[in-house]
């Protein structure tokens, strides 16, 4: 196994923690609706826990308002206990198959709370990135000792490995930067 083959899958597993950062932001309210806001609801219907998506067509017709129009009328109750039950401050309302649910203006305080929660996510991604640079230099360590590569080679490989790992970090700042002014926006 090369160390440029091992450092491709390193950067690979660390846009993995990137992407699900960005994610997890999608989940986050901003004060405009969008689809994705309730992208990690899960609704108890055909007797197990299934993604909204599954049970209902989710959309976003008004600026402050989703719907999702529910496809069996016996799902209904389950898809609106769910909304209620998630963390994101709405109340549904239901109108046949079609649940509305209006988008309240957020708060001072709830804009802090969820940029607080935003950079929880993205403590938790640097976390994930750190681990992935701590997995890679201890392989480094390892091949050198076993004699697979000379100390020279794993110095270098050491900084490439620190190299990626400082410009996810970077990107994951960013990323926390830019959700973190879109939150605050009034």
């Amino acid at each position: 196994m090369s160390d440029e083959y091992d450092l491709k899958d390193l950067k690979r597993r660390m846009d993995g923690a990137l992407s699900s950062l960005r994610t997890e932001f999608s989940g986050l309210r901003t004060g405009r609706a969008h689809t994705a806001l309730l992208d990690n609801i899960t609704v108890e219907a055909y007797g197990s826990m299934v993604p909204i998506n599954q049970v209902g067509a989710v959309s976003a017709p008004e600026p402050r308002m989703l719907t999702v129009q529910v496809w069996d009328k016996n799902s209904l109750a389950a898809v609106e206990k769910a909304l209620r039950n998630s963390n994101l401050g709405i109340n549904p309302m239901s109108d046949g198959q079609l649940i509305r649910i209006p988008m309240p203006p957020l708060t001072e305080e709830r804009r802090k709370d969820l940029v607080k929660v935003a950079g929880g996510y993205a403590e938790q991604a640097k976390i994930a990135v750190r681990n992935v640079r701590r997995d890679g230099m201890e392989m480094l360590k390892r091949d050198e000792k076993a004699g697979d590569i000379s100390e020279d080679e794993q110095k270098r490989a050491e900084k490439d490995v620190q190299d990626a790992t400082d410009s996810f970090i970077k990107q994951i700042d960013e990323t926390l930067e830019t959700k973190t002014a879109e939150i605050m926006q009034v």
